[in-house]
């Protein structure tokens, strides 16, 4: 492998012309930089200096080799003005795994804590199905994954799941549709268009269990994975929705809507999914805490 301090030694001859004047600039003795050239030259089968009187000069292999030379410390010099021109305090990195089921208010809600930490974070969020976000947690792609599930048993995929909190869920309409089907909750929902989770979110299940015992059967008209494309239907008016009930303020400013009822037979939980059993990344620490003393703690939680 070449020896870069030798090459180093040679450009410094090459560049000033003679080696008493490369040992001023280098502060190194005469005897170090012609037996660390020497041993360069050994290496590479070459020679890259000739005597002319008192004077070295290049051979043709040296002149070949000065170009190279040349770039390869012209890059390393601009190499460190890069790193030194860096903030001397960098941001620590926190990839987040969002699973595509989890609402984006909820997600904004249980993020924002690391906002406010005192130690600089760069947040990367990435959505997608969680199988996939737990294959990137698995090889350290994520810090963290936020899902409304914990680690399903049937991955061979080590991690761990800390339950973030859980909430009953809320019935919302349109003021149009509200006076159309005007009884109290549930009964509105009888007959009423109905916009549900889709299949792959858990909540979904309990929804139609807790609808069947109450021996209520809307209409179903859509199903949706994606939580806020259900909420845009429904502030359209395509028919009655839910949410989460800690969101629930914020869904109906959002949206226009009215809250028609809630109900705590039906939960939805959220879990973060973390590589370590014991927490150590100052964003997950931020977002465990902020939910458990802030986010699942007010009304509907």
């Amino acid at each position: 492998m070449l020896n870069y301090r030798q090459l180093h030694y040679f450009w410094v001859v090459a560049k000033t012309g003679s080696i008493v004047r490369a040992c001023e600039q280098l502060n190194l003795t005469p005897q170090t930089i012609s037996g660390q050239i020497s041993l360069l030259e050994q290496s590479l089968g070459v020679e890259l200096f000739r005597k002319a009187g008192r004077q070295l000069e290049l051979t043709e292999a040296g002149r070949q080799a000065l170009p190279y030379a040349e770039q390869m410390f012209q890059l390393g010099n601009e190499l460190q003005a890069t790193l030194q021109a860096q903030p001397k305090e960098q941001p620590l990195p926190f990839r987040v795994g969002v699973a595509d089921v989890v609402p984006k208010s909820i997600v904004y809600r249980l993020i924002a804590p690391t906002m406010e930490l005192d130690e600089p974070i760069r947040i990367t969020c990435r959505e997608d199905k969680l199988e996939r976000l737990l294959a990137d947690l698995a090889i350290q792609r994520l810090d963290l994954v936020i899902s409304d599930s914990p680690m399903p048993t049937h991955l061979d995929i080590k991690g761990y799941s800390q339950k973030l909190g859980e909430c009953g869920v809320s019935f919302f309409a349109t003021q149009a549709l509200a006076e159309r089907y005007d009884a109290p909750f549930p009964q509105c929902l009888q007959g009423a268009p109905l916009l549900i989770p889709g299949q792959e979110t858990v909540v979904r299940s309990r929804l139609l269990r807790w609808l069947a015992e109450q021996q209520i059967q809307p209409r179903i008209v859509g199903e949706f994975d994606d939580s806020a494309l259900m909420q845009a239907f429904g502030q359209s008016g395509s028919g009655f929705f839910v949410a989460p009930s800690v969101i629930a303020d914020e869904v109906c400013r959002q949206n226009d809507v009215r809250l028609m009822g809630q109900t705590d037979a039906v939960s939805e939980s959220f879990y973060a999914i973390s590589v370590e059993r014991k927490i150590k990344h100052p964003g997950t620490l931020a977002i465990t805490e902020g939910a458990r003393r802030e986010l699942f703690m007010g009304p509907g939680a």
